[in-house]
C-alpha cells in the first residue's frame, strides 16, 4: 500500500511551488480561502513536485486559475507531465460556462407581435365567453319552459350557500362603508356649514352605486371563486366527462342552479348592503355631527329619489350573471392539473370583478343619458 505524500504548496516570489499527493483528500483537507489568498497575484504554480493527481486535483488547479482570470491575472501551470496536462486539460473542456445574463433587446416588430397575440387571445375567450353565455340562456329558456328540469334541491343549496352564508360579510362592509362615507364627509361639508347634506351624500352613494357594486365584488370574490373551484375539481376527477357519457347535460345540471341562484340572492344582498349601509351613516352622523336618527330619517326619505335605490337593483342580476357565468366557465376550462384549478380560479375572480366594473360604468352612462 502506497503512503500518500502530504501535499503543500509554497509561495516563492510570484510562483507557487506544489509538492506531495494532489488527490481528492488532500483537496477536501486544504483551506481553499487561504490557498486562494497565497495565489493572489502569482503569475506561475509549478507542479514538477506533484507526485500523483487525480481529478479533485485537476479540478482545483483549474479552479485557481480561473479565479486569478476573474481577478484581472493569469497564473500558468508549469512541470506538469503529458498525462498530467492531458488530465488537466480534460477537466477545463469539462468545466461548466460561465453564465451571462443576455439582455434580450426586443424590437418594435416584437412588442407589436405580443400586443397581436394578447389581442387574439382576449377576441377568442371573448367570444367563448358570448358562445357559452348564449348556451346558459338557451337552457334557461328551455327550463322556463319546462319546469321540471329545474333541479329545486341543488337551487336552494346554492342560494344558501351564496346568499344567507353571505349575509354577515356583506352587511359589515356595507355598515363600515357607510361609517366611513359619513366621517369623510362630514369632515368636507363642515368647512361649509353644509353638514346636513351628509345625508344625501351618503343616501346616493349607497343606494345607486356602493352597495350593490361592493356587493358584487365580494361575491365575485367567495362565490364566483368557489364555482371555478368545485366545478374545476370535477373536471379534473373526470366527473363531468361522466356525466356526458351517460347522457347528463353539465350546463343544465351543474351551470344553471348556481347563476340562477346568483340572480335571485344577489338583489336581496344589495339590499341588505344599502340598509346596512345608511344605518353605518346614520351611526356616524349622529355621533360626529348630531344628526339624529330622526332627522335621517326624515331627510332620507323626503330628498332621496326611489330611482337611486331602483338604479341599485337594476345593476343586480345583470352583475350576477356576469359573475356566474365567468365562474362557470373558468371552471369547464380546468385541465388535468392543479396548477390550472388555481390559475383559472385566480382568473375568475379577476375577470368577475374587472367585467362587473366595466358593466357598472356602462349603466352610469346609460341611466346619464336617460336622466335617471
Amino acid at each position: 500500500m502506497t503512503v500518500p505524500t502530504p501535499f503543500e504548496v509554497t509561495r516563492n516570489g510570484s510562483r507557487l511551488v506544489a509538492r506531495g499527493d494532489l488527490l481528492i483528500d488532500a483537496v477536501v483537507a486544504l483551506d481553499r480561502p487561504s490557498l486562494v489568498d497565497q495565489a493572489r497575484g502569482a503569475s506561475v504554480i509549478d507542479i514538477s513536485g506533484v507526485t500523483r493527481i487525480d481529478t479533485a486535483g485537476a479540478w482545483l488547479l483549474v479552479d485557481l486559475q480561473l479565479q486569478s482570470a476573474a481577478e484581472g491575472g493569469a497564473l500558468t501551470l508549469e512541470g506538469a507531465n503529458e498525462v498530467e496536462a492531458q488530465l488537466i486539460e480534460t477537466v477545463r473542456l469539462g468545466m461548466p460556462p460561465e453564465t451571462v445574463d443576455v439582455v434580450q433587446v426586443r424590437s418594435l416588430g416584437d412588442v407589436l407581435e405580443n400586443l397581436g397575440r394578447k389581442v387574439v387571445r382576449g377576441a377568442r375567450k371573448a367570444i367563448e365567453l358570448i358562445s357559452f353565455l348564449g348556451q346558459v340562456v338557451s337552457t334557461l329558456a328551455g327550463t322556463v319552459i319546462h319546469p321540471r328540469r329545474l333541479r329545486m334541491t341543488s337551487l336552494v343549496h346554492h342560494c344558501q350557500e351564496v346568499g344567507l352564508n353571505a349575509v354577515p360579510i356583506v352587511a359589515l362592509m356595507a355598515f363600515l362603508i357607510g361609517v366611513v362615507l359619513a366621517f369623510q364627509g362630514a369632515a368636507q361639508l363642515r368647512q361649509f356649514g353644509a353638514e346636513v347634506f351628509v345625508v344625501d351624500l351618503i343616501a346616493i352613494s349607497v343606494l345607486r352605486e356602493l352597495g350593490i357594486l361592493l356587493t358584487a365584488i365580494i361575491v365575485a370574490g367567495r362565490s364566483g371563486s368557489a364555482f371555478t373551484a368545485a366545478i374545476g375539481s370535477m373536471k379534473m376527477r373526470e366527473e363531468i366527462d361522466a356525466m356526458r357519457t351517460i347522457g347528463l347535460d353539465p350546463v343544465t345540471i351543474l351551470v344553471v342552479p348556481r347563476v340562477l341562484a346568483l340572480m335571485l340572492m344577489l338583489p336581496a344582498l344589495g339590499f341588505i348592503a344599502d340598509i346596512a349601509g345608511l344605518v353605518g351613516g346614520a351611526v356616524m352622523s349622529w355621533i360626529e355631527l348630531g344628526v339624529s336618527p330622526a332627522v335621517f330619517q326624515s331627510r332620507l326619505v323626503s330628498n332621496t329619489d326611489v330611482w337611486h335605490f331602483g338604479v341599485g337593483m337594476i345593476k343586480a342580476p345583470f352583475f350576477a350573471l356576469i359573475i356566474g357565468i365567468i365562474g362557470c366557465f373558468e371552471g369547464l376550462k380546468v385541465g388535468g392539473d392543479a396548477e390550472s384549478l388555481g390559475r383559472l380560479t385566480s382568473t375568475s375572480v379577476v375577470l368577475s370583478i374587472f367585467l362587473v366594473i366595466v358593466a357598472d360604468a356602462m349603466f352610469s352612462i346609460f341611466f346619464a343619458i336617460v336622466g335617471v
